[in-house]
C-alpha cells in the first residue's frame, strides 16, 4: 500500500511519454517530424507515427485541394490597350511538403500571396497578346490552359501543384461598355441597311424579271389567239363559201335569219324600215327566191 501512489504516478508518468512519443497521420494531412528545429522526416502517409518528445516536434499541413479565389475582380489590358475585369479561381495542392516549408516556411497566406502574384502576372500576359473578342469569347479555354501551365512551373518551384485555373467573368468596364455598344449598335444598323439596299434591289430585278415574262407569256398568248383566231376565221370562211356555193339561195335565207336574230334580240327593240325593203323579203313572202 505504502508503493501504491508511486506506481500509480509511474504508471501516469509512462501514458503521458507514450503520449508525447505518439502523434496520428489524417488521410488528409502531410506531418513533418523536427529535432531541434531541422527537419528530421516527412511523413506522407497517414496512420501512427512516433516521435522523441522534448526534442522533437511535429508540424501537420493539409494535402487536400485549395481555393485561391480573388476578392474583386482584376483590371487587366488587352492587345487594343481596352480594359477588362477578369474574376478569376484557382485549385492548388501542396505536392512536395518539404520544399513548401522550405520555400514559404509552411505559411499558407504567403502560398497563397505568391500564387495570386503568379496567376495575375500570367493572365496579364496572355491578354496583352489578345483582343477583346478573343478574351471574351473566342480563346478563353487557351488562355485557362496556357495560365495553369506557367502557373503550375512557377508554382513547383515552392513545392505546390497548380490542378487548374477558371475564368469565372470577363466583362468591360462599365464606361467601356457603353461605348462598345454604341459602336456595335452602329455596326448592326450599317449592316441591316446593306441588307436593305440588297434586298431591295434583288426586289427590283425580280420585279423587272417578271414583268418582262409577263409581257413575252401575253405577246405570245396574243399570237397564238390570232393565229387560231386567224385559222378559225378561214375555215368559217371556207364553210361559208362552201355552202355558198352548193346552195346560194339557202345561204341566203341563213344570212337573214341571222341578221333577224341579231335585230330583234330583245322585246323592247324597235326597228323602222321600208315594208318593201329586202330585209322583210323571206317574212313577206315564203316563196323561195319570189322577190313577192
Amino acid at each position: 500500500m505504502q508503493r501504491l501512489p508511486f506506481l500509480l504516478a509511474l504508471i501516469f508518468a509512462v501514458f503521458m511519454t507514450a503520449g508525447a512519443m505518439l502523434f496520428t497521420v489524417d488521410q488528409r494531412q502531410y506531418a513533418i517530424v523536427f529535432q531541434l528545429g531541422e527537419i528530421k522526416e516527412v511523413i506522407k502517409e497517414p496512420g501512427l507515427s512516433f516521435k522523441w518528445p522534448m526534442i522533437q516536434n511535429v508540424r501537420f499541413f493539409d494535402r487536400r485541394i485549395l481555393t485561391l479565389d480573388s476578392v474583386e475582380p482584376e483590371r487587366f489590358l488587352t492587345a487594343e490597350k481596352k480594359p477588362v475585369l477578369v474574376d478569376s479561381f484557382v485549385k492548388w495542392r501542396i505536392a512536395d511538403v518539404q520544399q513548401y516549408y522550405i520555400s514559404v516556411g509552411g505559411d499558407e497566406m504567403l502560398a497563397r500571396t505568391r500564387l495570386s502574384q503568379t496567376v495575375n502576372s500570367g493572365l496579364r500576359e496572355e491578354f496583352g497578346r489578345r483582343t477583346v473578342h478573343d478574351v471574351v469569347s473566342g480563346e478563353r479555354d487557351k488562355i485557362m490552359a496556357d495560365v495553369q501551365k506557367k502557373a503550375d512551373a512557377d508554382a513547383r518551384a515552392i513545392g505546390i501543384e497548380i490542378v487548374d485555373v477558371r475564368l469565372k467573368r470577363v466583362d468591360l468596364p462599365p464606361e467601356v461598355s457603353e461605348s462598345v455598344y454604341r459602336r456595335m449598335e452602329t455596326e448592326r444598323k450599317r449592316v441591316a441597311n446593306e441588307l436593305r439596299s440588297q434586298g431591295a434591289a434583288e426586289a427590283e430585278k425580280i420585279r423587272a424579271d417578271a414583268d418582262k415574262q409577263r409581257e413575252v407569256i401575253v405577246a405570245e398568248a396574243y399570237r397564238d389567239a390570232q393565229k387560231v383566231k386567224g385559222e378559225g376565221d378561214a375555215k368559217a370562211a371556207a364553210t361559208y363559201g362552201r355552202a355558198f356555193g352548193e346552195n346560194a339561195e339557202f345561204y341566203a335565207f341563213y344570212r337573214s335569219l341571222e341578221a333577224y336574230r341579231q335585230s330583234f334580240s330583245s322585246k323592247n327593240d324597235l326597228l323602222v324600215v321600208d315594208p318593201s325593203a329586202d330585209f322583210f323579203k323571206y317574212l313577206r313572202n315564203g316563196t323561195k327566191g319570189s322577190g313577192k
